[in-house]
């Protein structure tokens, strides 16, 4: 459904998402990152219904994740670097600072 739009030679970096190694261009954001493979970031605490990064702009909360052991991101609103951990948040949000 979604992909990248062609090479421009931008830098890139790798990042992990669930485990999986991901390149990504250098300006993405880590909901971008996850849109490129299955494209689900969370899942909702009563039914556990898959969701996925909608608005792209911070006004949603869809995209909510865990980013280098920091639950509850907004993934649409960091920048990826390398190295960098992005993992599904399932269900209930975690308290902030939270592991």
């Amino acid at each position: 459904m979604f992909r990248t739009l062609p090479e421009t030679g931008d830098a890139t970096v790798t990042v992990t998402v669930d485990g999986s190694a991901v390149r990504v261009p250098a300006h993405a954001t880590a909901a971008a990152a996850v849109l490129l493979g299955e494209g689900v970031c969370r899942t909702t605490p009563v039914s556990g219904t898959r969701r996925a990064p909608y608005c792209m702009m911070g006004a949603c909360f869809d995209c909510l994740m865990e980013i280098d052991g920091v639950p509850n991101r907004q993934g649409c609103l960091v920048t990826v670097a390398e190295g960098m951990r992005i993992e599904r948040q399932e269900g209930t949000r975690k308290p902030d600072g939270a592991g």
